[in-house]
């Protein structure tokens, strides 16, 4: 097996409701964002794709709409919380989660919306989200 990594990047802002510190404010990130996968090396001699697990195009192509260009500039917020009460309508891309929106439960949920667009025979086997220079969260298989 071997593992292939792409990296993406993003900005978004959040706010973290009920929170006991300063990001209970709307504020803003660049978020990187690093999905590894793993799979089989194609033997396939004269194959477009050969000696490739995966062409990056393709990982490239199920990420960004799923989560960059949807999430890119956009605010997310707690939908269960009294943010979501807030009329936004004058902005395009307010998304209000089912969960708050911290970098441990938005690399959960972007894990398992990569996973479900993932070829047969290819393995998600890390994700990880970013939000600081020296702060990140991350998915991984084996704990899961």
């Amino acid at each position: 097996m071997i593992r292939i990594t792409k990296e993406f990047k993003f900005e978004m802002a959040h706010a973290l409701f009920g929170y006991d510190g300063l990001c209970k404010n709307i504020h803003g990130h660049s978020y990187r964002l690093w999905v590894t996968i793993r799979g089989e090396v194609k033997k396939e001699k004269n194959h477009k794709k050969d000696g490739m697990v995966m062409d990056f195009d393709i990982l490239k192509k199920i990420v960004k709409p799923e989560i960059v260009d949807k999430y890119d500039h956009s605010l997310v917020l707690n939908a269960k919380s009294p943010h979501a009460e807030i009329d936004f309508s004058s902005f395009e891309k307010v998304f209000l989660l089912p969960y708050q929106p911290t970098s441990e439960n938005l690399v959960e949920d972007f894990a398992n919306m990569i996973k479900e667009k993932l070829p047969q025979g290819i393995q998600l086997y890390k994700v990880i989200l970013s939000e600081t220079a020296t702060s990140f969260a991350e998915w991984n298989f084996k704990d899961n």
